[in-house]
């Protein structure tokens, strides 16, 4: 009898230890969620943090604080979640394309591996960029553009927001399907080349349309053509890269969210649903639309394979560039 109840007393025991971190994640989230955003506030990756926060904080039931951690082009706030922080879900990362597909190929070392140590949960955002033009330039599509670049006089430039960066990678793609040779003027930022464009001491720029869209519509900067595969609401007019005769010149700036390798599956598909639901209200689509960017969403499996193939695809392009950063 007493063996009985001792074996009786030990399955019980079993069954409870194994059903508790299944109850652990059914619990989640249950204390504040730390957000964290490579880069310094008040930028658009900082803006897209800032509409989500209030929302997570609703729909999940906790605080959650957006936590800037900016340093070395988005790498040292990413490396934090990937290497650092718990991979219990208390800890999101606004992940861009930049520390998640270009730096591998652009800096010599990195504290993490993005494929590795990272986890995808969402896809959140596709920028289209804007190739355009100093008034003082003249030209009205990229082809006239091109054809002024291989003038053997030209000392034609684009400004980027510095290496690396979706401007310098759009201005680097350009370069090599027109066989030109723009020459790269890295700036601190997009504001300091904007200004500079405006100023007419540099001629071209792509940028990231939010960025531009004001002096665009003010007449201080011509647009020639969107990079992205349909022309944007914003600028109806403006053709796209392929819709102006450049064949397969698609490329947009992304950013996701992304937890530490190893975070529970059922947490992780928590958060994707509370997004996609998110992404799905119309007041918040509205809100969401106003910086630039289409509502994407999907699923982890989407953004993962988004962040494989733009890891391969702008890695050549950083490597074609011969671009490094220490």
């Amino acid at each position: 009898m007493k063996r009985a109840v001792f074996l009786k007393t030990a399955l019980s025991a079993l069954a409870l230890s194994a059903t508790l971190p299944v109850l652990a994640q059914e619990a989640y989230p249950s204390k504040p969620i730390r957000f964290v955003v490579p880069y310094p506030p008040g930028g658009p990756t900082d803006l897209m943090a800032r509409l989500l926060q209030p929302e997570l904080q609703t729909r999940l039931g906790v605080t959650v604080v957006v936590d800037n951690k900016s340093g070395a082009g988005g790498n040292l706030g990413s490396a934090e979640v990937a290497k650092q922080l718990p991979a219990d879900g208390y800890a999101l990362l606004l992940a861009a394309s930049g520390p998640m597909a270009v730096n591998p190929s652009l800096y010599k070392s990195m504290a993490f591996d993005p494929l590795k140590d990272l986890a995808p949960v969402i896809q959140i955002s596709s920028f289209p960029l804007v190739l355009e033009v100093s008034t003082k330039l003249g030209v009205k599509t990229p082809q006239e553009l091109a054809a002024l670049a291989k003038r053997p006089d030209s000392k034609l430039t684009f400004a980027s927001a510095g290496n690396g960066t979706p401007q310098h990678l759009a201005g680097e793609i350009f370069n090599t399907q027109m066989g030109i040779s723009l020459s790269h003027i890295p700036y601190r930022g997009a504001g300091p080349a904007l200004n500079d464009m405006i100023g007419g001491q540099v001629s071209v720029m792509f940028d990231v349309l939010g960025s531009s869209l004001p002096h665009i519509q003010g007449g201080r900067l011509v647009p020639l053509a969107v990079t992205s595969a349909q022309r944007h609401p914003s600028l109806p007019n403006v053709p796209t890269m392929m819709e102006a005769g450049i064949a397969g010149y698609e490329f947009t700036a992304w950013h996701g969210i992304a937890v530490r390798a190893g975070t529970p599956a059922p947490i992780v598909a928590k958060l994707n649903s509370t997004l996609n639901a998110i992404f799905s209200d119309a007041e918040f689509k509205k809100k969401w639309e106003a910086i630039g960017t289409p509502v994407v969403g999907g699923t982890p499996q989407q953004f993962g394979d988004l962040i494989r193939k733009d890891s391969v695809r702008l890695g050549e392009v950083v490597k074609r560039a011969g671009v490094t950063v220490d």
